[in-house]
């Protein structure tokens, strides 16, 4: 379906408001006690991964993504994504997330972490992770962890505690060429 109001952009701080009211319409106060918020109150979202959609001007939706280290994987933790309920079923959450992916990937992500509904998804790229491969700090189905894997190996490592990691930029060492360069911590 065409809309010629939605526009994607990338999350700055003058959304927070409006993605925490989009949040609780979709998730209620309970969202807090789940296991993937207890990682997120770890530290920061990149805000350079996370995406909101507006439709003529309203943020109608939004995805975040949350560095972590999930066994030996450097990736992002998807979550939440939300639609107000006027815009859902159009394909918004989708195309959020199919952002998010692509930027993580750019990004040099390892692999696309969420906790969700397998057959929302599955066709969006997601593979269920090990039966109890990784520790979460709450309760978590097993059945519902999945991954988008953008390196080869990931599965392999994907194996342990599952937590926020810094991902700063820092800088490193000068290179030959005498140009800067950058990685993730």
């Amino acid at each position: 379906m065409f809309h010629s109001g939605l526009v994607y952009l990338t999350e700055d701080a003058s959304h927070d408001a409006v993605i925490e009211l989009i949040n609780e319409e979709a998730f209620g106060p309970g969202r807090h006690t789940r296991a993937a918020a207890r990682i997120r109150e770890q530290g920061p979202h990149d805000r350079s991964l996370s995406f909101i959609c507006t439709d003529n001007g309203e943020t109608i939706a939004s995805v975040r993504m949350t560095p972590v280290l999930a066994g030996d994987v450097k990736g992002h933790l998807l979550g939440p994504l939300a639609v107000r309920p006027s815009h859902k079923n159009r394909g918004i959450g989708r195309e959020l997330v199919r952002i998010a992916i692509e930027a993580a990937r750019r990004k040099g992500s390892e692999g696309v972490i969420l906790i969700g509904d397998p057959p929302y998804y599955m066709p969006l790229g997601f593979e269920k992770v090990a039966y109890q491969a990784l520790d979460f700090p709450g309760p978590v189905d097993p059945n519902r962890v999945l991954i988008v894997p953008l390196v080869g190996d990931v599965h392999d490592r994907l194996k342990g505690v599952i937590a926020w990691r810094d991902a700063s930029p820092v800088e490193a060492a000068d290179a030959a060429d005498g140009s800067k360069r950058y990685a993730s911590a």
